[in-house]
Formats: C-alpha cells, sequence, structure tokens
C-alpha cells in the first residue's frame, strides 16, 4: 500500500493508535527503571500526556490535517506530565505547527514536521541530554528528511523512521553514562518508539498486539536520566543566563505574525515558548541579552508581567533531585482575592496537611507514580485566587511540567524547583510575604541547598548499581538521589540512612512515616536516634505516603 498524501482522518488515526500502543506498553515501560524503586514513571507519565492528545484529536476529527495537529498540539499541552510528557507535548507541539496550514502531507512535509518538532524539544531543555528521548527523535527525524528526499511514499519514510529510532535507542547507552553502567537504554525513547509503531501500524494496515514480549536487560529502559540533568551540567556551561519572562499587550495598528516573532526571539537564544492569541503574546526565553529581548518585544505593543531571573545563580544554588484520573488539587469555594498563594504537590493526606499547615494555601493531589500534568497545575492556579503564585513540585520529574504551566498562566507565577518533600517544607518556612517574588524565588531556591533528604522504599527487581547489589523486596536508603544502603532489614537500612545523613553540624531531624510502616518500627527508630544521637532535635509526623516507608529530613 502506497500512501502520497496524507489527510487529517488517516493523521488521527495515527495519533490514536499511537497513544494506544504506548499505553498498552507503558507498564512495562515503568518498570523498567535503572532505579529499582516501586516509582518509576516514564511509562505512566508519556501514555497519560499522549493519550490527552489523542482525545483532543478523538473529538476534532476531520479532512484538514493542520486542524488535526493544532488538536493534537493542545490536547499534549495541557495534559503533559513528568518530565518525558512534557518533551513529548513539546515535539508535537512543533511538529503541528510545521503543519498548521496544510490540508494534506506530502512526504517531504511529513518528514519536515519531525525535524521541526525536534527543533521545538531542544529547544524546551534548557541543557539537553543525548542519549535521551532527545536523541532518538532527532535520529529519526534526520533519517524522514533524508529518506523523503528521494521516496513520495509516507510509508516508507514512517518504515524508515521506525527502523532509525530503535537503531537510536539500542545507541543511548554509549551516550549516556549511567545507561551504559546498567547496561540498559533510555526510557523515555522507547516510549517514543511504541508512538511511531503505533503511527507505522495505521500507513500499513496492521494490527499491533496489545502486550509486548518482556524485553531481556540488555532492552530495558532508564528514567534514571531525567533525575540527574542537574548534574551532568556545571553552571559555567549555562550558555544563556537569564530567564525572561514578558507578555506583550498586542497594539493592533501593528502587523504581528506569531511565526515571524518567533523566528526573530530564538536568534537571541534558546528554551524559547512563545503562546499567542488575538489580544497578548506571552513570551519566554532563556538569553545573554534581555534587555534586547523586551526592546524587540516592546515593538509590538506595551510590556506587561515583566521577569527576568539569573539562572546561573539559581543552578548554584540548586546543585549539591496518569496523576491517578482522581488526582485533582483541593480546590475550594470561590477566595477572596489575595496577594501570594503557594501551591505545593503532596503525595500523601498526612503531608498534605503538613504543607497547609506551614501556609501552603493549594495542594495537588500526585502520587509518586502518577504525576499531576499541567492542566491540574493550570486548575490549581486559578483556585488559589492571587495576584502573585509559587508552585512547589516537591518531585525532579514534576519540575518541567510545573514551569510550563507557569508559563502559559496569565498570573505571575514562578517554579521554585524543590526535588523532595523536604526541600518543599524548607523552602516555604523561607516565604516572606513582605518581598518580591523574584526576590522569594531566590530566597527559597537557596533554601533548598540546606536540608538533606532521605529515603527509605523497596526495591522492585534485582539489579546492581555503583558496585551494590540489590534484591527484590529489599529495603533501600536513598540520600539525596543516591541509592546508599540495601538489605533485607527495614531497621539496618533506616538506621545506616540516619547514620549517614547526621554530623557534627545537624541540630533537627524530621522523621515522616508512610502508611506501611509499622508502629513497632517506628518506636524502634526513635529509640535509635535518640540513645545514639541524644542532642538530636527530632519531630514525627504521619505523612500517610504511600511506597515511602520513611521520609527524613536532617537540618
Amino acid at each position: 500500500m502506497s500512501i502520497t498524501a496524507l489527510d487529517g482522518y488517516r493523521f488521527a488515526d495515527m495519533i490514536i493508535q499511537g497513544s494506544n500502543h504506548l499505553a498498552a506498553n507503558a507498564q512495562m515501560v515503568d518498570a523498567l527503571n535503572v532505579f529499582p524503586v516501586p516509582d518509576g514513571d516514564t511509562g505512566t507519565n508519556m501514555n497519560l500526556s499522549m493519550s490527552s492528545g489523542a482525545k483532543e484529536v478523538q473529538n476534532n476529527r476531520q479532512e484538514q490535517i493542520g486542524k488535526v495537529g493544532a488538536a493534537l498540539s493542545k490536547g499534549l499541552l495541557m495534559g503533559a506530565r513528568g518530565n518525558s510528557g512534557v518533551i513529548l507535548s513539546q515535539l508535537f507541539r512543533g511538529f503541528s505547527k510545521a503543519i498548521e496550514a496544510k490540508s494534506i502531507l506530502t512526504s517531504v512535509d511529513f518528514a519536515d514536521a519531525f525535524a521541526v518538532g525536534v527543533e521545538t524539544a531542544y529547544k524546551a531543555v534548557m541543557k539537553p541530554v543525548e542519549g535521551t528521548i532527545l536523541t532518538v527523535a532527532k535520529d529519526a527525524a534526520s533519517k524522514a528528511v533524508e529518506v523523503a528526499k528521494s521516496e513520495p511514499d509516507i510509508v516508507v519514510v514512517m518504515e524508515a523512521v521506525v527502523k532509525e529510532a530503535k537503531a537510536s535507542l539500542k545507541r543511548t547507552p554509549d551516550l549516556l553514562p549511567v545507561l551504559k553502567e546498567v547496561g540498559v537504554v533510555d526510557s523515555g525513547g522507547q516510549g517514543l518508539v511504541c508512538v511511531y509503531e503505533g503511527f507505522l501500524a495505521v500507513l500499513k494496515g496492521e494490527e499491533l498486539p496489545q502486550h509486548t514480549i518482556e524485553p531481556s536487560m540488555d532492552e530495558l529502559v532508564s528514567a534514571h536520566h531525567h533525575q540527574n540533568v542537574q548534574g551532568f551540567m556545571n553552571t559555567d556551561e549555562i550558555e544563556f543566563g537569564y530567564c525572561t519572562e514578558f507578555m506583550v499587550r498586542l497594539d493592533h495598528q501593528k502587523a504581528f505574525s506569531e511565526e515571524t516573532f518567533r523566528n526573530d526571539l530564538s536568534a537571541f537564544g534558546d528554551s524559547l515558548l512563545v503562546i499567542a492569541d488575538d489580544e497578548v503574546a506571552k513570551v519566554h526565553i532563556h538569553s545573554e541579552q534581555p534587555g534586547e529581548v523586551l526592546t524587540y518585544g516592546q515593538q509590538y505593543g506595551s510590556l506587561i508581567h515583566m521577569k527576568i531571573e539569573n539562572m546561573r545563580e539559581q543552578h548554584r544554588s540548586i546543585v549539591g533531585e496518569s496523576a491517578p484520573a482522581s488526582s485533582h488539587a483541593d480546590h475550594s469555594p470561590a477566595k477572596e482575592r489575595k496577594d501570594y498563594a503557594i501551591i505545593a504537590v503532596s503525595m500523601g493526606a498526612g503531608i498534605a496537611e503538613l504543607f497547609k499547615s506551614v501556609g501552603v494555601s493549594e495542594v495537588i493531589e500526585g502520587g509518586q507514580t502518577m504525576n499531576p500534568s499541567t492542566e491540574d497545575m493550570m486548575k490549581a492556579i486559578q483556585a488559589v485566587n492571587a495576584n502573585k503564585i509559587i508552585l512547589l513540585p516537591n518531585n525532579k520529574n514534576i519540575i518541567m511540567a510545573a514551569e510550563q504551566a507557569a508559563a502559559i498562566a496569565d498570573q505571575e507565577v514562578i517554579v521554585v524547583p524543590s526535588k523532595t518533600v523536604p526541600q518543599g517544607l524548607t523552602a516555604v518556612l523561607s516565604f516572606n510575604e513582605s518581598l518580591s517574588l523574584d526576590k522569594n524565588k531566590e530566597e527559597m531556591t537557596a533554601a533548598l541547598s540546606e536540608v538533606k533528604t532521605g529515603l527509605v522504599t523497596f526495591a522492585v527487581r534485582d539489579t546492581s548499581i555503583d558496585g551494590l547489589a540489590i534484591k527484590k523486596d529489599d529495603y533501600m536508603a536513598i540520600l539525596d538521589g543516591e541509592i546508599v544502603a540495601a538489605n533485607p532489614s527495614l531497621s539496618t537500612v533506616s538506621e545506616t540512612l540516619v547514620d549517614k545523613m547526621i554530623d557534627e553540624d545537624s541540630e533537627i531531624m524530621t522523621v515522616i512515616y508512610g502508611e506501611d510502616t509499622k508502629q513497632a518500627d517506628l518506636e524502634q527508630l526513635e529509640t535509635y536516634v535518640d540513645e545514639t544521637y541524644g542532642e538530636l532535635e527530632i519531630e514525627i509526623h504521619n505523612g500517610k505516603q504511600p511506597l515511602y516507608h520513611y521520609i527524613f529530613a536532617v537540618e
């Protein structure tokens, strides 16, 4: 079967099948995390993100492919969850932008759209890391462009995309050290391959199996690179040092083209996001000349909601970590408008109460296995009814979705990149309502480095990391993102972690115990800390969190 013109109806079928195939394999992708923790959720995040896009496409099926692409982009943007979901949304945002004015696609159009998607996704990541979903998308798009030059059949082009995506996926361990060490491939890249396989099946009129065969260890997938992006860069490697955000209230006396506006701004830096309608254009960009960026924007109207942040200073502070369909912000009825509000993500009812007790206005319910989406955060932003809003992700895999929500919100919203619950609580205690939003972000971000985070959970499979042998069902101690101990005994692992966290400068230790923690185990731990570190102040809270027996904070 040869296809030389792709219309909106067939493209919609491709999107839906790609989403279904990813959904059928999401659990497998989740299970194949480098870290053997029970919250590896790359597959879940990509699945829920893609499902959101597919749902929007299903509701907007039509012949004109550009309009189907616009529906896909809208659905993905609002449904994006976790780093992998946000990157996936950016890949297809660029793809959809490239086809927005077209009724049908030729093979060249199709290939070029993949390439534009890659460009958009790379710009959305401050410091792209090779050996990830970005690399797989880039290699596949390059092959598509190459093949389309002499091949009018879109089926043949898509076959080349899938073949190259799989080959690129196998090469990811050669590009990312942590994948090489454990002997696995990239999880986000594997998820993208599933989507592309769905595309090809529709073009060829073939059925896909509902579930793939469990792969060997050499074919496993890793989400761990998303946990360490900051570690792959030094502060002085940041090329464009100022995060610049502003809105232009468009002057209708002046001709405005979003495409021209975006293209011109792209010369000033990277990580560019432009969202425009008839009234305003909202801009997010990383640039070395923020003043020049603002001057350019002012050509099209008056500037509002301007914000410039020094990312090099932020990085120095940082370096040193499907929401359940029922997940939602704890919205209350209409509230009186206030100046400031803080929104936090919580993975347990007890932790949510802790956040509220220290001044958090709104808590988004989101477990470790299911990250909240951009839309969940947008609903929370609307619910707090405040002029200035601070978002605390409290999980490294939620930061990108939070930043995406902040970029498209009408209010002034900043993200303090808290990667753990203890960091989030420490940040809240550093909040000062008398300070500006930018100053609060500076102070709260700096506070993140003042607390150590320890986690005790269990292993979901056998593995070996950094020379540490880990058996399925072992308890594991994780200190600031690194596994430092594993043992069948909960008390042994917990006490080892406490010993590694406490030093002569430690003053207070907070213990947040989970829903599966037994009272006898908690009492044994408390006795150990009292007898070993008698002068240390200790606070104990019932966090009611799943998966993690203990969350420790030491300051």
